[in-house]
């Protein structure tokens, strides 16, 4: 289903009612409570419920999981990510459920641990539309924090997100078709008595490197997940629970937003 994120919903609904696996356009729904009635019909329909998060698929992204899970980071501190455009506008939802929706798939991809709490801002320069300019910030329990600034009013196109580890940092260029991937020392955790007065002087004081990204196109890779599990049975890494979890973080971002900012916990 490629279709506006309001018909999600239906449209879903209907096609499970007709013994049909699904693949829809993210968001999955407009709604948690809705993506959940989804998840159940799909339950016991026994159909594949699947949402088209295809930057989970990316081999940049793949790349910069297996870092994290090699230890090559340490502990993540934080994800700071821009992601800023002119146009499009979309009509029926704002810019954080069309623009950080890609960032909050990634984030959830790269750590198991979920947020305990959102707050977010954003503002509509064109009455009664959507707002296009949003920040919004998630707390985690075990002080990691997540920061995205998206827009669809900015003159220059921007697809960074920085992911902070106390013994490296990586910068994700989408744009960057050579080199997307870059790696940093991060300089928290000094090696010696001299790095560690270094530092007081200079900016970084290790080293930066670029991955080899082995080229595979993220929605083939997003496609054979999902023919994968409808004849193997296996679950697709951004099924219907993958995608509720993106929904229930948008929606908290919502109402943070008629709450001029006030942070929303999240169950």
């Amino acid at each position: 289903l490629a279709t506006p994120v309001s018909t999600h919903y239906p449209l879903a609904r209907r096609a499970l009612e007709a013994g049909r696996h699904v693949l829809v356009e993210k968001p999955l729904t407009h709604s948690l409570a809705t993506a959940r009635e989804l998840i159940a019909l799909a339950d016991r329909q026994k159909r594949v419920l699947m949402v088209d998060h295809t930057f989970v698929y990316h081999p940049a992204v793949h790349k910069i999981k297996s870092l994290i899970e090699a230890g090559d980071l340490g502990q993540l501190r934080y994800i700071d990510s821009t992601r800023i455009n002119l146009g499009l506008f979309q009509h029926d939802v704002n810019v954080l459920w069309d623009l950080a929706v890609h960032d909050l798939s990634i984030v959830n991809h790269l750590t198991a641990e979920r947020p305990t709490a959102v707050s977010a801002i954003a503002t509509a320069h064109t009455p009664g539309a959507p707002e296009n300019i949003g920040f919004l910030v998630l707390r985690y329990a075990s002080g990691f924090v997540v920061h995205l600034n998206c827009s669809w009013v900015s003159p220059v196109k921007i697809r960074h997100i920085l992911i902070g580890g106390d013994k490296k940092m990586v910068l994700y260029n989408d744009l960057d078709a050579n080199e997307p991937v870059k790696v940093y020392d991060s300089g928290y955790q000094a090696r010696s008595d001299e790095e560690r007065t270094r530092l007081l002087f200079d900016y970084r004081v290790g080293d930066v490197y670029s991955p080899k990204i082995q080229p595979r196109e993220a929605l083939a890779s997003l496609a054979a997940d999902f023919v994968q599990a409808i004849d193997q049975g296996t679950r697709p890494v951004s099924d219907g629970r993958f995608g509720a979890d993106v929904v229930a973080i948008l929606e908290a971002a919502q109402q943070s937003i008629r709450q001029r900012g006030q942070e929303v916990a999240l169950a």
